[in-house]
């Protein structure tokens, strides 16, 4: 009889996505300030929130790999900032599509925020653990330890 592959159990999952989600509230706020700020400083809305995403991926990398993830140093920042390309793309057409149906810039971002939140942990956990939550590793690949 083979040993059995690798699981990602769920429960560490969910223990992950609770961190995430508690970090992602600090992040969340502290993003959602930026925004707020550069708006009211007369910014126009897409730059505002360019200028959010770039200030927000340092940020939001300390907290994730060494709260959430139990990594330390940037190894997996190339990645990271990879899936922050992909969550701002995201978030941009969003933003674009809500302005244009005639939501202000403030709510059409806090609107935005929780669905990001989760595309942004399907990605992060991917990036900066070689898997997917809630998905067992593959028989090949190994799970890094957190």
């Amino acid at each position: 009889m083979t040993p059995k592959k690798p699981n990602i159990s769920k429960e560490k999952s969910l223990r992950r996505f609770s961190k995430f989600i508690l970090i992602g509230l600090v992040n969340t706020v502290f993003g959602y300030a930026v925004f707020a700020v550069l708006i009211l400083l007369k910014t126009p809305p897409q730059p505002a929130l360019a200028m959010t995403f770039v200030i927000g991926v340092a940020w939001n990398y300390m907290f994730h790999a060494r709260l959430v993830f139990g990594q330390s140093g940037f190894n997996g920042i190339p990645a990271y900032i990879g899936s922050y390309l992909l969550i701002y793309g995201f978030n941009s057409i969003g933003l674009g599509f809500l302005l244009r149906v005639g939501f202000n810039p403030l709510t059409a971002q806090a609107l935005l925020a929780p669905i990001a939140a989760v595309f942004s942990f399907v990605l992060i956990t991917k990036a900066l653990t070689g898997h997917f939550p809630f998905v067992s590793s593959s028989p090949t690949e190994k799970p890094k330890e957190n």
